[in-house]
């Protein structure tokens, strides 16, 4: 598959990276002189952020071409993504051109944050607006809004690179989130103007409040909760009558004046200006990656588009033996010099453990029915460190199946072949309603003993104890 980017900024570099790293070809055109170093740049920050976010590996990355003319960059493209400035007239000439040279099946999208699909299309290009945000290579929402076959093209092919498409049931100027952000954007630029608060000030009322809780459950869910048992319907009885009180000015705008650019600008370098903005992209991905990981695990927001994704991502086989880990050591499992502290060894051999059971069947089904397995010792070789950004793969090794017990052998390898430590798993399959041990199920059994009679036949792995 073959990925085609007409403007290499912050936007267009994402989904550069979004694509390449999901395993897609890309071509780049963009006639800026710099655009090489800087879709680099936003590369090596989504090599360092993307994989974090899995427990499995991504795709092979595909190969990036950049080219000096539109022609070759969308020759046999699959897909090709607008994200030149927002001028609807450079957009008109840069459509015309996409649409007489893109190969007929391609989905064309467009990067524009406000302007209307009827709009892009008025001189006849076939184009829909497909809207990312920022970065592109982690977060995954996309709005749709355009011709419903186009639109319905275009999922598909989001929803395989790990983004959450949403599909606007009407156009609209600024589509919905933009929408959102520019309310918020309006009555900030008041609340500085007026010297209610500095942009620092606003930004913690954001993040240390209502921005934690709208990560995972929005506008709406989040207002739900605060009527009480009473739900929605009491909270707007409540709080309705608030919707005629002069508390925001959404329908006033500040004069945009050089002396509140100065104000603004004056102020967020007094916030940030120790850091440089590679150094700021890197801090919000490393929080991002924290809080859609913790968002996986319960499936909520974000996260579970993430975890959707990732149960499409396969895990080979190694030598005969299934590999039933291969994923980046994100930086959260580090300690202050950048090396994986030893519980994290643990965890990628419970994850192994894990993966397994999956694998006969040991899943969330088999607990809704009473059984499962508990580990009853684990012992651990430490023999090589691991650091933030290293690819780790491990294999298992079944040791033992006998009545409720397994033992498996973890092997964790780095992405060089060395091998980095192992983890000797010992198991006990029980009945959770008695808590004591019960051999499990046909089923389950004869997928375990197949695995048990394969692995028979290799070497007693060094390090395992007889």
């Amino acid at each position: 598959m073959k990925a085609a980017i007409i403007g290499g900024g912050v936007i267009g570099g994402g989904w550069a990276a979004r694509f390449l790293l999901n395993g897609w070809d890309v071509a780049v055109f963009d006639p800026d002189p710099e655009a090489a170093r800087k879709i680099g740049e936003v590369l090596d920050n989504a090599r360092r952020a993307l994989p974090a976010l899995y427990d499995r590996a991504l795709p092979a990355e595909g190969t990036l071409r950049l080219h000096d003319s539109l022609a070759p960059a969308v020759a046999d493209a699959d897909w090709v993504q607008e994200s030149v400035p927002e001028r609807l007239e450079l957009k008109h000439k840069v459509h015309a051109d996409i649409s007489r040279l893109a190969p007929a099946q391609a989905v064309i999208g467009s990067s524009t944050s406000g302007f209307k699909p009827s709009e892009l299309t008025a001189q006849g290009a076939r184009v829909i607006v497909a809207h990312p945000f920022n970065p592109v290579y982690l977060l995954p929402l996309v709005e749709l809004v355009g011709a419903a076959d186009h639109c319905a093209r275009a999922a598909g092919i989001l929803r395989g690179v790990g983004m959450y498409p949403l599909t606007l049931r009407k156009e609209i100027d600024a589509h919905i989130a933009d929408r959102l952000l520019e309310a918020v954007w309006r009555e900030s630029l008041w609340l500085v103007k007026d010297g209610i608060a500095t942009t620092a000030e606003i930004d913690e009322a954001i993040r240390m409040g209502f921005g934690l809780r709208w990560a995972q459950m929005g506008l709406f869910e989040t207002y739900r909760i605060a009527g009480g048992e009473a739900g929605m319907a009491h909270f707007m009885a409540q709080f309705g009558p608030a919707l005629e009180w002069p508390w925001t000015k959404l329908m006033d705008v500040p004069e945009f004046t050089p002396e509140l650019v100065e104000l603004i600008a004056g102020q967020s370098d007094a916030q940030s200006g120790h850091m440089s903005i590679r150094a700021l992209e890197r801090l919000r991905d490393d929080n991002l990656v924290g809080m859609m990981r913790v968002l996986k695990k319960t499936g909520t927001g974000a996260g579970g588009t993430i975890g959707a994704h990732e149960t499409t991502l396969d895990l080979p086989s190694d030598d005969g033996l299934p590999v039933t880990v291969h994923r980046v050591i994100p930086s959260g499992w580090t300690d202050r010099n950048g090396r994986m502290n030893e519980a994290r060894y643990l965890e990628i051999g419970a994850q192994a453990t894990e993966r397994f059971m999956e694998m006969i069947g040991c899943d969330a089904a088999h607990a809704a029915k009473g059984g499962g397995y508990v580990t009853q010792e684990d012992s651990l070789r430490y023999l090589a460190e691991l650091h933030a950004g290293e690819t780790v793969r491990v294999n298992s090794q079944v040791l033992l199946a006998e009545d409720s017990e397994t033992r498996l052998f973890h092997r964790v390898f780095k992405a060089d072949g060395t091998l980095a430590a192992t983890v000797d798993t010992v198991l006990l399959h029980v009945d959770m309603a008695t808590r004591r041990g019960a051999p499990p199920d046909g089923p389950m059994a004869a997928r375990l003993h197949e695995f048990a009679r394969a692995h028979a036949q290799m070497p007693w792995p060094e390090g395992a104890r007889r």
